[in-house]
Order: C-alpha cells, then sequence, then structure tokens
C-alpha cells in the first residue's frame, strides 16, 4: 500500500511511530438502539432510569477528578471537575427530567435532545474556546446513555500494547485515561488548538494531531502510522526513507529535550550578559504552582476570568482573596501580575447575563463590564488588594482604549484603596496599576498613557486582531494573522519607547513573547518582561543564551523597515541560521 500523508492540526509537539488502532467509545455493550416514546404510566421508573444514570455519571466523572488530580495536578482535574459541575447545573440535567415528565418521551432521547441543545449553543459562539467546549457537553451526554443503555465504556486506561489512537474524536475524560507509554500519539478527525483534549495531550506529553478530516476513515487497525504533532501530519504506510527521516526527528527530540531540561532552573541571559525577565501566564492558583517549578520569574498574566467561569455563581471577595492570594504566595516575592475580569458578550457567564451581540470583540466586554457594573470591579479589585500583602502583586486592566477608560479604572482602585484604609485592612499601599495594550487606539496614545500608568503589557493575541481586521478564529482569514506584519511591530516599537521615555517599563503577554523566532527581534526591541505559557519558557531561555543584545538591538532597526510579514520572517530564520 502506497504512503499517504494526512495533513490536521498539531496540538502537542513530538514524532511517534506505532500500529493504529481504531477507537469508538459508542462501540460498548449494550448500545443497543431505543424506543423515542414512553406511556405515562412509565414516566415514574423512566425518571428513576435518568437518576440513576446520572449518580452513576457523576460517580465516574469524580473517580477520574481523584485519579487525574494524582497523575497531573489540581488544574487538569478541574477539567474534568467542570463536567462535574455541568452534570449538576441547575439548568441542564432537570431539562431532561422536565422533557419525560413533560412531552413522554424516554430518557435516552431527553439526554440526546438537551445535549445537542446546549451543544449547538456552545458551537454557535464566535469564541474558540467556547466552541470547543461542545466536546465536553457531548462527552456528559455519551457517558450518560452509556449508563442508561447499561453499556460499558471502552477502558482506555486498560490498553497493553503500544498503539497510536485513531478516532473521530477523543473526549477529555478518555484523554485523561491514557498512559504515554502505551498510548504513543492520538489522531482524530475533529478538534481544535483549545480544546480540553488538547490541553491534556500537553500536559501528558503525548503527541497529537487533531482535524485530521475524512481521511482518517480508511485507516485500518494495525496499520503503521507516524503521528508528527509539532507539523500535524499523520502518515500512512510510511516508506522507508520518510521512516528513516522520522527516526532522526525522534532522535533531534529526546536531544533537544534534554538541552532544555538544563535551562529550567537557569536565569534567563543573553550571550552578553543581559538578564532577562521571563514570567508565565496562568488561568488557575495550581498553575501559579507549577509556573513557579518550572523556574518562572513570576506570573505575567493572571487570567482571573477562569475563576469565574468555573463557578456556577458569581465568587464572593472572600473566594477571590483565596486564589490571588494562592497565587502570590506561591511564587515566593516575584511578581504576580492579576488582570481584572476580561470576559466578553460571546462567553458564557449565566450569573452575569450578558447581552448577545453580533460582533462581541468589539462590543460590551473587558473593562467596558466592569466599569458598567462598578461593583462588579470593586469587589474585585478589593480582593486583589489584599492579596497585595501577601506577595508582588500589580494590577492590570484589560482592553483599555482611551485615557478616560483608564482614569476610570484607576479611580475605582483607588476608591478601592481607601475603602481599605478607613477599614483597616492591610495592602501594597504603592501597588502598581498596569494596562494591557490590545487596541490599537492605545498603541497610538502611548506616550500619553507612559505618564499616568505604571506600565504596560502588550496583549498580541488581540492587537493584531484589531490591527489588521483579522478574526484569527476565522480559517478563511486565519493566514493573514501575523505578529510580524510590520505594522504591528511598529506598534510594539513605539509602546516600548513610549515606556521607556517615561521611566516605566513593558511586558508582553500574547503568544508572541513564547515564540523563541521573535526573541531577537523583542529582545532588540527593548522589552522588558516576556510571559507565555510555562512550557515555552525553556525554549525561550534557549534561544535568549545565543543572542547578543547589542547586535539584536541593531538588526531590528533593520527588520522594521521590511515591508511584509513574510520577509520579516524569513530575515529572522535567516538571523538563527547564522547563531
Amino acid at each position: 500500500m502506497r504512503e499517504q500523508r494526512i495533513s490536521g492540526i498539531g496540538v502537542s509537539e513530538g514524532v511517534r511511530i506505532g500500529s493504529a488502532l481504531r477507537y469508538s467509545p459508542g462501540a460498548a455493550a449494550g448500545m443497543e438502539s431505543e424506543r423515542e416514546s414512553i406511556g405515562p404510566d412509565e414516566v415514574a421508573s423512566e425518571t428513576a432510569r435518568l437518576r440513576q444514570a446520572k449518580e452513576a455519571c457523576a460517580a465516574e466523572l469524580q473517580a477520574m477528578v481523584e485519579r487525574t488530580k494524582r497523575a497531573l495536578g489540581e488544574d487538569k482535574a478541574g477539567i474534568i471537575g467542570g463536567q462535574l459541575r455541568f452534570l449538576d447545573d441547575p439548568k441542564f440535567y432537570p431539562a431532561m427530567e422536565r422533557k419525560v415528565v413533560e412531552l413522554h418521551i424516554s430518557a435516552a432521547r431527553a439526554v440526546r435532545e438537551v445535549t445537542e441543545f446546549y451543544a449547538a449553543r456552545l458551537e454557535s459562539m464566535a469564541n474558540e474556546y467556547m466552541r470547543e467546549r461542545a466536546a465536553d457537553i457531548r462527552d456528559i451526554g455519551g457517558r450518560l446513555l452509556s449508563s442508561l443503555r447499561g453499556g460499558t465504556q471502552v477502558r482506555l486506561s486498560e490498553l497493553r500494547e503500544p498503539v497510536i489512537l485513531v478516532a473521530d474524536d477523543l473526549a477529555p475524560s478518555d484523554t485523561v485515561q491514557l498512559d504515554p507509554r502505551v498510548v504513543l500519539a492520538f489522531v482524530t478527525q475533529v478538534g481544535g488548538k483549545t480544546s480540553h483534549t488538547a490541553i491534556l495531550a500537553r500536559s501528558l506529553g503525548i503527541p497529537a494531531v487533531v482535524g485530521a478530516g475524512d481521511a482518517l476513515d480508511a485507516v485500518q487497525d494495525g496499520e503503521t502510522l507516524v503521528v508528527d504533532g509539532s507539523a500535524g501530519l499523520c502518515v500512512r504506510n510510511p516508506e522507508d526513507a520518510y521512516l528513516r527521516q522520522a527516526v532522526e526527528l525522534q532522535e533531534r527530540e529526546r536531544a533537544l529535550r534534554d538541552e532544555l531540561e538544563a535551562f529550567r532552573f537557569h536565569p534567563a541571559v543573553t550571550a552578553d550578559g543581559r538578564r532577562v525577565e521571563l514570567a508565565a501566564n496562568i488561568g488557575t492558583v495550581p498553575e501559579a504552582e507549577a509556573a513557579a517549578e518550572a523556574g518562572a520569574d513570576g506570573i505575567g498574566l493572571y487570567r482571573t476570568e477562569f475563576l469565574f467561569m468555573g463557578a456556577s455563581r458569581l465568587p464572593d471577595e472572600e473566594a477571590q482573596y483565596a486564589a490571588y492570594r494562592r497565587a502570590a504566595e506561591a511564587m515566593a516575592g516575584q511578581p504576580v501580575i492579576i488582570r481584572t475580569l476580561d470576559i466578553g458578550g460571546d462567553k458564557e457567564l449565566p450569573a452575569l447575563e450578558l447581552p448577545k451581540e453580533a460582533n462581541p470583540f468589539l462590543g460590551y466586554r473587558a473593562i467596558r463590564i466592569g466599569l458598567d457594573r462598578p461593583e462588579l470591579l470593586r469587589t474585585q479589585l478589593r480582593a486583589i488588594l489584599r492579596a497585595s500583602a501577601h506577595g508582588s502583586v500589580k494590577i492590570m486592566f484589560p482592553m483599555i482604549s482611551s485615557m478616560d477608560e483608564w482614569r476610570k479604572a484607576r479611580g475605582a482602585a483607588h476608591e478601592a484603596m481607601e475603602e481599605l484604609r478607613r477599614e483597616g485592612v492591610d495592602f501594597d499601599r504603592n501597588i502598581e496599576l498596569g494596562i494591557m495594550v490590545e487596541v490599537p487606539s492605545t498603541a497610538v496614545m502611548a506616550d500619553s498613557f507612559a505618564r499616568e500608568v505604571d506600565f504596560f503589557s502588550i496583549g498580541t493575541n488581540d492587537l493584531v486582531q484589531y490591527t489588521l481586521a483579522v478574526d484569527r478564529m476565522n480559517e478563511k482569514v486565519a493566514e493573514l494573522y501575523d505578529y510580524f506584519h510590520p505594522a504591528v511591530l511598529e506598534l510594539i516599537r513605539r509602546v516600548i519607547e513610549a515606556a521607556h521615555r517615561h521611566g516605566k517599563w513593558t511586558g508582553m503577554c500574547g503568544g508572541m513573547a513564547g515564540d523563541p523566532l521573535a526573541a531577537p527581534l523583542l529582545l532588540g526591541l527593548g522589552l522588558d518582561e516576556w510571559s507565555m505559557e510555562a512550557g515555552a519558557l525553556p525554549k525561550v531561555k534557549r534561544a535568549l543564551a545565543r543572542l547578543s543584545a547589542e547586535t539584536c538591538r541593531e538588526r531590528a532597526q533593520q527588520w522594521l523597515q521590511l515591508p511584509t510579514a513574510a520577509e520579516v520572517r524569513s530575515e529572522l530564520e535567516r538571523f538563527r541560521a547564522e547563531l
């Protein structure tokens, strides 16, 4: 059989060679079709069956939470915990019971209809992260159906022979069962980079390619596959030449892994001795603890929205204070930059009752919500200020687009400080207040902002999107999204230079900061603090160790003159090859 190359989305790096095993989670015992309707006299027994299925599903998920906590830590266990919370959501399961009682339909049909209703709502959202939560909802529905039908899910944890898993999709509860010594890699027809399955694959260190499409239908059990999670490639029946190449890639991967491990606890220092501050982006307290273990110099972005999104109601001041304090204590005196709530109209947060919007990315989101709902912002600011007594905490406001917004946000912080002073509550009286630079208007006005803020943090993900008028979630135009675009680089330069003119510092917490290829350019522009996912820290440290800050400063001025993103990227690759 001839070699076939199947392209998808690489979500977890690494190259593995092995035998294919097709996995269909629905292919369990007792999965025969059920009748759709029931009689009035069967309602009580059918609702009892549904409740028993819910209890069985909850017990199974709780056991999975505990196993995941022991194996991967509390933050990854929270992914499965989120499913458990959704199972207890006052709108989800009760809707199933109502359908059985009011419409006289079977429990299985009720589960399918309610599950698909909520999954479809998530899939219709503009935000990729929220769209990919639909898989989590369907996972819960599948488990309820399996319990109803008396089926036993195929247990991936019981696999003994090394395989490469091939599936239409893998749910998070499937993925946490995988043993990297047995499941060498996996490839699925659907999925995306921000799915919980992708996140767990990276945590487990299992190379993975998702979104490979219908081409996987032809893959048979036992076929030889090569999965390259870095290139987003799955190769069926590889020829000898490609097999040799894959083996070489594996050897290089092992050597690089050993080299990167050596950088883990070393400070980030350039070849000419300049110390660079590398911080981590986090969304949960356990991630702060993991960042400290990974050798981060601090937390450059604490995304507080995850604390809100994981709760059935808005967390009060005490709950927020406890989380922020734990993060500050985990970093043992190193900086922790806490961003106020950055939620948008495209994200489901029932407790806030956000309006539906035609274009949520340009609408009611982030600081606009905070200023419109002052009690929400006040509660969060008080919690952050109280946590500042336990570490080096800074406050950052998201999506500031005008001086008026900044001054109102600063005013809210000062009011919260005054309240705490009157109450005799301890906090850092010299706490720094900064802003995210995500909107072009803020970058253009950087000089004015720099007179008043304590620091900037450039959020390249949104800055690129807004500067280039490109929806990064839209596959039709996604190729236009490029942080090496000269217009974006000019805005970054403008922000850094404005900050330095006024004795302030600039950080970056978007994806660009964690890209080793961008390191010489950002170093040359004088970026003060770089914040990234913890896993990127060793790669960026390694890149910086080979660079001269002085040389990069000279070359950066040349790179800024290039007219296209492609030329900038090409020159950076050429520069890297010369090192």
